[in-house]
């Protein structure tokens, strides 16, 4: 059966995925176990300069200043420790992706409209992971703000796994795990990964069939077969 061809944001995933995406998460692994086991108290910096790195390869050196900018303009925001005033500047930040100038501007920076949409969906997301950071630094003591310097912020920002299209995790969570330190398991570990590879692939399987047999996006596109159908077919 045929592909619903109207699901634009899965077949656009799944052609970034394979062309590179996969890969760097590969590559993210393998920084994250190297660095684990040789260099456990560097591993957050180890992390935070591969996802620069990847960030530098997929959007090109200015896509990567854009996402250092916004981080840049956020953390110096957050200074003010006002959590109006950080809403206020996300924001903004988030308001220039909408001006046209700017947008053409970006456009002209790439080849092709999928590597501009990559930075866009990517700008976004970073955008709630700076808020998440600034509001956080303006909730905490003086006592805690020691562990929100610019260079955690960073990390939190250029973590990989995470870093196009989410999830959103808090940055108080990710410190947390980031700083847990876990005594090296092989047979621990390589049970993770093998899990981990089959909820992957289960979830890659049920949305691949959904959109072979469901016709969800074509159907919510077209009024039309809306229109005829029942109220009992719609429910």
């Amino acid at each position: 059966m045929p592909q619903d061809p109207m699901d634009f944001e899965w077949s656009y995933w799944i052609e970034w995925g394979r062309e590179r995406i996969l890969w760097l998460l590969a590559g993210h692994l393998l920084v994250s176990q190297v660095s684990r086991l040789l260099v456990e108290k560097y591993k957050p910096w180890c992390l935070m300069v591969y996802g620069m790195a990847a960030c530098w390869l997929l959007l090109g050196i200015k896509g990567f200043a854009v996402i250092l900018l916004h981080a840049t303009v956020s953390f110096a925001v957050a200074q003010f420790q006002l959590s109006l005033l950080t809403w206020l500047c996300s924001l903004i930040l988030l308001s220039t992706l909408r001006i046209p100038a700017v947008e053409e501007a970006k456009r002209k920076w790439y080849d092709t409209e999928n590597e501009y949409y990559l930075l866009l969906f990517t700008v976004s997301v970073r955008c709630l992971f700076c808020t998440s950071f600034s509001l956080e630094y303006c909730w905490h003591g003086p006592s805690q703000k020691s562990s929100h310097s610019f260079l955690w912020m960073l990390a939190y920002v250029f973590y990989y796994p995470i870093f196009h299209n989410g999830p959103l995790m808090n940055f108080d969570e990710f410190s947390r795990q980031m700083r847990r330190k876990e005594a090296f398991s092989l047979k621990t570990n390589l049970s993770i990964l093998i899990v981990g590879i089959i909820r992957i692939f289960f979830w890659w399987c049920l949305a691949e069939l959904m959109i072979h047999l469901m016709y969800i996006h074509a159907l919510y596109s077209s009024a039309s077969p809306l229109e005829a159908a029942s109220y009992w077919a719609l429910g």
